[in-house]
């Protein structure tokens, strides 16, 4: 038993974090405090309210603490803590995508494109932007009003003549000199204020010189200009949600039957790029407060970017920590960020439109946990397991005729789709097609060598009949582990259409046909679809590599820039592969031994 009075008497009464550990050694909890033997004297009261600290404090073990210099690094500390053993009592945000922006290079041709990660590329930064879609939607309205270049360097810098993109009148050609330099400038300035919100400057300089144009008798430049202040007046009218506010995020937040919801909504230059769902990982009995403060930590103290911190969060209702929380994450910003909580006026409209979908957002996500608990009951009852399935995994199989082989594992675990656990495995050493063995050669890398004994499923799905489930029986032949799941073969029907599956169960080899409205069945189709998109996805990326790779790359000694140098001067691919050896030595650069091994490289010789 752990002894909480003999420990709280050497805590000292200053900041820092604590946490609390079990008899496995395993992390539990962590949580900060300004006063770290008041805070950790609470839990260890005669009389505790909470099921919650009750249930944590009777697997306590021991406790260790760090002093800090302020409450603020207290948070910071905590965080990262957080975030390093993920503890089953701590409220926990398992989203750590970064978010898109669009980036205008400064290069003496701009290009504009779409960014994530690490800004290395020196340019104008614009966003953040809640998924990818809407990055290209974006991108695909600035190509038709500014026509600056989206290609890649490598083939800008190749281009001899205008490509398809100037002949659709999606970019100026700057690479071949049909645009001045001047012009193609100032379509950059005009994008760059656009993206900046500054649509109607951008307007009133087209106007400008839409009558500069007329009055110089230039009307096809005229009527060009008209056109593309038409189609800027068409995306104003489309930006429906716009305020005076130029920059914030607003927090829509829903507790409701163990559910959390957290709606966020994206507002730069005064208008709303988006918005985003996200559902934190709560304990039960844990207070609102507590788990939008540990939202809004993880969140924006996460792989959010210093650059893109808003300078105010919008809140639907005040924290205790508040001013604690915005000055952890102004420190990390390395700017002034204001947490603010919206009663009247614009924010409390932006505000009441989070809650909404927060709202929607949390309706639909217990809608989907009661059924997919209802499929998780009837398989449970189906496979006549005494304990309720915690963990599932399927194996599938993609390759075309034999080529570019991967075998995919998915996994689900009580609540569905576990993606963080997905795998794929690169198949070698087998004879092409042979599904068998590149079954075992994914069962092999999967569980030859498996430690963690927490990773173990309670369900193994094969897809394909009794061939593939035999394999996986032998893989588990002598197997040390105390826990053995249980093989499942999912044969699909004559005629392959969902619904006529049948399951064979490997222990007693039975067969088992569902009724294609069995929740139960449903499941099972899931996982394997899933398996199925996993494994066709690996090998379609893999097939598609070896298709597009050029035989020049395979030739040693041969760099991008001589690569280069090869296309330009031989007209393309085509031309290199149709030249001769004397042709590939009259490329400057290029040697005789090495004209020979692009010549045998070009020949599969």
């Amino acid at each position: 038993m752990f002894d909480a009075k003999s420990f709280l008497k050497s805590v000292p009464h200053q900041p820092g974090v604590y946490r609390m550990i079990n008899a496995a050694d395993k992390v539990i909890y962590v949580g900060k405090a300004k006063d770290l033997r008041a805070r950790l004297s609470s839990y260890f009261r005669a009389q505790v309210d909470s099921i919650k600290t009750r249930s944590l404090v009777s697997q306590i073990a021991h406790v260790e603490y760090t002093l800090t210099h302020s409450e603020t690094e207290a948070l910071i500390l905590e965080n990262n803590l957080i975030k390093q053993f993920m503890p089953r009592y701590n409220v926990l945000l398992r989203d750590d995508k970064s978010y898109p922006y669009i980036l205008l290079s400064s290069h003496k041709h701009p290009r504009i494109s779409s960014h994530r990660g690490p800004r290395k590329t020196v340019g104008q930064y614009f966003g953040p932007y809640p998924n990818a879609s809407a990055v290209w939607q974006s991108l695909k309205t600035l190509q038709k009003i500014f026509p600056i270049r989206q290609c890649e360097d490598s083939f800008y810098r190749a281009r001899t003549r205008p490509c398809l993109q100037y002949q659709l009148k999606l970019c100026s050609a700057p690479c071949v000199g049909k645009i001045s330099d001047a012009e193609y400038q100032q379509q950059v300035r005009l994008a760059s204020l656009f993206l900046q919100g500054k649509d109607q400057q951008v307007i009133d300089d087209l106007v400008q010189r839409m009558t500069d144009a007329s009055e110089n008798l230039q009307f096809e430049q005229a009527a060009q200009l008209r056109d593309k202040i038409i189609a800027l007046r068409k995306v104003q009218e489309q930006q429906t949600v716009s305020g005076e506010h130029e920059e914030m995020d607003i927090v829509g937040f829903v507790y409701s039957h163990g559910v959390a919801a957290v709606h966020l909504l994206f507002v730069r230059e005064q208008k709303v790029l988006g918005s985003k769902a996200y559902f934190p990982k709560v304990p039960a009995d844990t207070e609102e407060t507590e788990i939008l403060t540990a939202f809004l930590l993880q969140f924006y103290l996460d792989g959010y970017g210093t650059q893109q911190m808003p300078r105010e969060i919008v809140i639907g209702f005040p924290l205790t920590d508040a001013e604690a929380v915005a000055d952890a994450i102004s420190e990390v910003a390395g700017k002034k960020v204001r947490i603010t909580y919206a009663q009247r006026g614009e924010k409390a409209k932006y505000l009441s439109l989070a809650q909404k979908n927060a709202l929607q957002s949390c309706d639909n996500k217990q809608s989907l946990a009661e059924k997919m608990a209802l499929r998780y009951q009837q398989l449970q009852q189906l496979l006549q397991l005494e304990q309720p399935i915690a963990r599932m995994e399927c194996f599938d199989i993609s390759h075309t005729m034999g080529q570019a082989t991967v075998a995919s594992c998915v996994v689900f675990d009580g609540q569905g789709p576990h993606k963080a656990e997905y795998r794929r495995y690169n198949v070698t050493g087998i004879t092409g097609g042979d599904d068998y063995a590149a079954m075992q050669f994914a069962l092999d890398k999967r569980y030859g060598k498996l430690q963690d004994t927490d990773k173990i499923p309670d369900v193994i799905f094969i897809d394909g009949g009794q061939g593939q489930l035999n394999i996986a029986v032998a893989q588990f032949v002598g197997w040390p582990h105390e826990k053995k799941p249980l093989l499942v073969g999912v044969a699909k029907g004559t005629s392959r259409k969902p619904g006529l599956e049948t399951l064979i169960l490997a222990e007693t080899g039975r067969s088992i046909n569902l009724v294609d409205d069995a929740p139960a069945l449903h499941l099972i189709q899931q996982i394997r679809d899933e398996a199925h998109r996993f494994a066709i996805t690996g090998h379609r990326n893999k097939r598609g590599k070896a298709l597009l790779k050029s035989p020049l790359q395979q030739v040693k000694g041969i760099g991008e820039k001589r690569r280069q140098a090869l296309l330009q001067y031989l007209g393309g691919l085509q031309g290199v592969m149709r030249s001769s050896v004397a042709e590939l030595c009259s490329v400057p650069g290029i040697s005789k031994a090495q004209a020979e091994k692009i010549y045998q490289a070009c020949h599969n010789k």
